[in-house]
């Protein structure tokens, strides 16, 4: 059973609250047991973890190559745009990676359009509200498995 770690980063744990417009009206909770039953009903095991902090972000991703975790889906929020630490803690873990924006951050202000952390990713889905995630875990699977 492969072991994947979903990271959502700054403000999503008010998901549901927080511009339903931008982000719809599920909550994390919501996200989380969808995305748990999907997981298992493709051999998988997700792992779930949020926070408001950096450091605590990027102490995670490190401990996901430590624990040998499978791979990471991450919405990093806001931390996307500016955050070169949560970027090379990306780059510097043999683990792979998809980010996953709930909004399309290409199609919003302008400084959402540029993400340090997409370079150090395999892949990046955006725009596709909470669905997002079911593709990345779908995608990241293949990945793991060497289909892609």
């Amino acid at each position: 059973m492969k072991k994947i770690l979903l990271i959502n980063g700054p403000n999503l744990n008010r998901l549901g609250k927080r511009e339903p417009a931008h982000y719809g009206t599920a909550t994390l909770d919501d996200l989380e047991t969808e995305l748990k039953k999907s997981a298992h009903s493709m051999d998988a095991e997700l792992l779930c973890f949020q926070s408001n902090h950096e450091g605590e972000i990027i102490d995670k991703l490190h401990w996901a190559e430590d624990q040998a975790i499978d791979g990471i889906i991450m919405n990093p929020g806001a931390f996307t745009h500016y955050s070169y630490a949560i970027r090379d803690a990306v780059a510097g873990i043999d683990v792979p990676l998809i980010e996953v924006h709930i909004s399309n951050i290409h199609a919003r202000e302008s400084f959402r359009h540029v993400s340090v952390i997409a370079p150090a990713a395999a892949g990046q889905i955006a725009g596709l509200g909470v669905h997002g995630y079911e593709l990345a875990l779908q995608a990241l699977l293949k990945i793991i498995k060497g289909r892609v």
